[in-house]
């Protein structure tokens, strides 16, 4: 799987302007209903809200990894917001989040949804990797990246 598999250039947000993390979260979900084949986004929307609710997903390094699983979604698909400003997300090593990436599955893909999350967690375990991708001003330009980084 490639990350480009699952992220359309329309569902990249650069800035996302938002006041707390459940706007930001809200935002990207609505952001794939709008682009995607994803029917429900109240539903969506509280399926990632109750994961996040139940543990972080701010994942440390300036990165949130917020996801989840509802019938409503028809296949794995992924939206990426870099924020206006750092947003509290109660991360574990409780920086600030810059850059979210949201998954949306459907309840019967396991195998894809951890092997997405498995992928992002790779690329961005290189911290200068997680600068660059969090110093871009555009959405085209973060788009780029992330293909630049899933051919590598």
């Amino acid at each position: 799987m490639r990350l480009t598999d699952i992220l359309q250039p329309d569902c990249v947000i650069v800035p996302l302007v938002c006041d707390d993390k459940q706007a930001a979260i809200y935002a990207l979900a609505d952001q794939l209903v709008q682009n995607t084949d994803i029917a429900d986004a109240q539903e969506l929307k509280q399926a990632i809200w109750e994961r996040e609710t139940t543990r972080t997903t701010g994942i440390g390094g300036g990165v949130a990894v917020p996801h989840g699983k509802t019938a409503g979604v028809p296949s794995l698909h992924m939206a990426i917001g870099r924020t206006a400003e750092p947003l509290e997300f109660g991360s574990i090593d409780r920086a600030p989040v810059e850059l979210i990436i949201l998954l949306a599955s459907p309840v019967d893909q396991t195998g894809p949804h951890v092997e997405a999350l498995s992928r992002i967690s790779r690329m961005l375990i290189d911290a200068d990797i997680r600068e660059r991708l969090k110093a871009l001003d555009t959405p085209q330009a973060l788009y780029d990246m992330i293909v630049e980084l899933d051919g590598a």
